[in-house]
Parts: C-alpha cells; structure tokens; sequence
C-alpha cells in the first residue's frame, strides 16, 4: 500500500524561514528598569546611612514639626496594587485578543497613576517638610535630611511618570495594530517597567513611611 500524505513538499528552492526578530525594546526595557532601580535604591541607601548615624548621635531624624501621616502613603499602596492588577489585566485581555478590554486596563492604570501623584501632592502638603530645617537640633547632617527625602520622593514621581507615558504609549500603538496576541513585545516591556515602579513603590513606603 503506497503512502499519501497530505502535506505539500517543499522544493530545494523554498525561501529560507525569516529570522527571530531580537527582543530589542524588552531587553532595552529590562537594562533601563534596572539602573532605574538601582539609581533609586542607592539614593534609599544614603537615605537609611544618615538617618542611622543621626539617630546614634542622639539626634531625631525627622526636623522638630514634621510628622508624616499613615493613611496616604496606605492609600498610595493600594492604589499602585490597584494599578499593577489592571495592567496585569491588560497584558491577559491583549493576549486573548480582546481589545476593548485591553484599552480599559491601559485607561484604568493611567488613571490610577494620575491619582498616585495627586496623593503625592497632598501628602507632601501635610507633612510640610522644610527644604533646609535651622536649629540647634538639626546641625548633623543637615544637608542630608529633607533635601535626600525629596530627591526620594521625586525620583520616584518621575519613574511614575515615564511609567505612565511607557505604557500610554504602546496603547496607543496597540490601538494602530501594530501589538497582538502574536506579539505583546511592547506591553510586556511598559508592564516591565510598571512593575519595577512599584517595587521601588513599596521599599520607599516601607523605609520612609513606614519606618520614618
């Protein structure tokens, strides 16, 4: 009995398969987010380095007034899980192919980006850090106090920002057809970058706010 098969035979002539496109943009991506952590962690670092050799020399860490309030910086952190669980959204909703879902999500996380900094603003208004404290107490490392919390602070309002735009912006190339459920490359690289953006979320509410 003579074999059949129903596949075609490719000719000696048959184009060469094209090559893998290289992950370019996520492995771009991935160098990025981490000089951005370890930029941050290192400013959170010379943070805990001062704030230990203050508190040895007798002295408190935070100028004579300041008191930082629990509940933003809590609400920050729910909003930035928030965040994380629809960008996750997005990444399954582009996976299946559902679009609409996936620019809800986008939409979604932008929006609790927007509300992250809103926070932030009204935070910094209770507290009403001085940018250089005067006084007797505050004659260690006077440099090192308020001006370190705010470079913290706005390092991580403009990871926030970059995230936002990141993401934004393969949304909106999504929107044109150009990522799929063949091809989340860009999705994957701003989700990346989103999620480095709460790590160095969580170790600044934990080393600041937190622990204070």
């Amino acid at each position: 009995m003579t074999d059949v098969s129903v596949f075609t035979p490719i000719g000696d002539n048959a184009p060469a398969a094209e090559a893998a496109r290289p992950r370019l943009l996520l492995v771009g991506t991935a160098l990025a987010s981490a000089a951005s952590l370890m930029g941050f962690l290192g400013l959170i670092g010379l943070y805990v380095g001062y704030r230990q050799e203050v508190i040895a020399a007798g002295e408190t860490w935070l100028p004579t007034g300041v008191t930082i309030p629990l509940t933003q910086p809590n609400m920050m952190l729910a909003t930035w899980s928030l965040s994380v669980a629809a960008v996750v959204w997005a990444l399954v909703s582009m996976k299946n192919d559902d679009r609409a879902n996936t620019y809800i999500a986008i939409g979604l996380a932008t929006i609790l980006g927007f509300a992250y900094l809103a926070q932030t603003g009204y935070l910094l208004t209770l507290m009403e850090m001085p940018l250089y404290p005067t006084g007797e107490e505050e004659v260690l490392d006077v440099l090192a106090r308020p001006p370190l919390f705010y470079a913290i602070i706005g390092t991580h309002i403009v990871m926030t920002l970059l995230a936002m735009a990141y993401l934004v912006t393969t949304g909106i190339r999504a929107l044109g057809g150009q990522y799929n459920a063949r091809d989340l490359e860009g999705l994957y690289g701003s989700a990346m970058f989103w999620f480095v953006t709460y790590a160095a979320y969580l170790v600044m509410w934990y080393v600041i706010y937190i622990t204070k």
